[in-house]
């Protein structure tokens, strides 16, 4: 009996309200709420249980709490992107959905695929990167209501005034917040001295590679290149070579690094000139600026994995 117990996969459906807990394929199944008690309940009987694994899809943040529970009690766990458990149900043929089905799904990806385990980063990352997804819903917000301003009655403007400039202070606020965190934490500190000698480099992209991608450094090139989403994949079959795309990644951080490549492509000593060989060669714009895109990231983790500040002749990207 315990060995069959420690053999096992769990899946977890997470929705806003409630968790679906189901113990591998066709085992043990129980629901819970998605609060702090249920949270609690199910750590607790997943700790008698000690699974394998505990698959979990990525459901836009309703998973944090979740997941930072079982990371404390020490429960190995996967978060996985609901395209390939998608993909992963209409190879079995299974094409029903409920709860129940989605989290014995769950648990049957998990046997089968075995993904690797989610390393949760540390407080510190976390409550920065709280910050930074704080700031970028403030700015969608300030950009909606600059847009809304133009078509907005003449007596109702002043009220939408007032609220972009509240906005603004909010977000003049929260970078000054994103500093002193960031100035509180010693390898924070130390990381960003070394990013920001880079051109192109801004405040912003530095505060979401600290905080959104704590492995820069920690893997090669390659790696780190496809964790962000900036590596292309091949597309060929037989005697056809199908063009090479980039996919998958977090998108956060690409959103932010296309930004800052985008300014580098004109000021930086080492991605202007790789950008305009680029375009020389007949490269359409958007190809050849994910290409700096990759190669700027390439720079920036070497430059962090030796904790060297930028030089022209940069470091070797492993």
């Amino acid at each position: 009996m315990t060995e069959d117990l420690t053999a096992s996969y769990v899946g977890i459906d997470v929705s806003k309200i409630e968790l679906d807990i189901a113990i591998d394929k066709d085992g043990e199944y129980w629901r819970a709420g998605n609060d702090d008690v249920g949270i609690q309940c199910t750590v607790g009987r997943l700790k008698i249980i000690r699974p394998v694994l505990i698959v979990i899809e990525s459901t836009g943040g309703l998973e944090t709490a979740l997941m930072t529970e079982l990371y404390a009690a020490g429960l190995p766990f996967a978060l996985v992107q609901p395209g390939r458990v998608r993909d992963f149900a209409r190879s079995i043929g299974l094409l029903a959905k409920t709860d129940k089905l989605d989290a014995r799904l769950l648990a049957h990806f998990g046997e089968a695929v075995k993904p690797a385990v989610t390393h949760l980063p540390g407080a510190a990352e976390q409550y920065l990167n709280a910050l930074m997804v704080r700031r970028r819903q403030l700015l969608d917000m300030l950009v909606d209501e600059k847009n809304h301003l133009a078509s907005t009655c003449l007596s109702l403007r002043p009220k939408v005034e007032v609220h972009i400039a509240w906005l603004e202070d909010e977000l003049a606020q929260l970078d000054r917040q994103i500093e002193e965190q960031i100035q509180a934490v010693p390898h924070f500190k130390e990381k960003q001295a070394i990013l920001r000698s880079a051109k192109g480099v801004g405040p912003v992209l530095c505060a979401k590679l600290l905080s959104g991608l704590p492995e820069l450094g920690q893997m090669n090139r390659k790696k780190i290149a496809a964790l962000v989403g900036v590596a292309p994949f091949n597309n060929d079959s037989g005697r056809r070579r199908g063009k090479r795309r980039v996919k998958g990644g977090r998108a956060d951080v690409r959103q932010v690094l296309y930004m800052a490549t985008v300014a580098a492509a004109r000021s930086n000593p080492a991605i202007k000139p790789f950008y305009q060989h680029l375009l020389k060669q007949g490269k359409l714009k958007k190809v050849a600026l994910i290409a700096c895109m990759r190669k700027f990231l390439t720079i920036l983790n070497a430059m962090i994995r030796d904790m060297q500040p930028w030089r022209l002749s940069s470091p070797s990207p492993a």
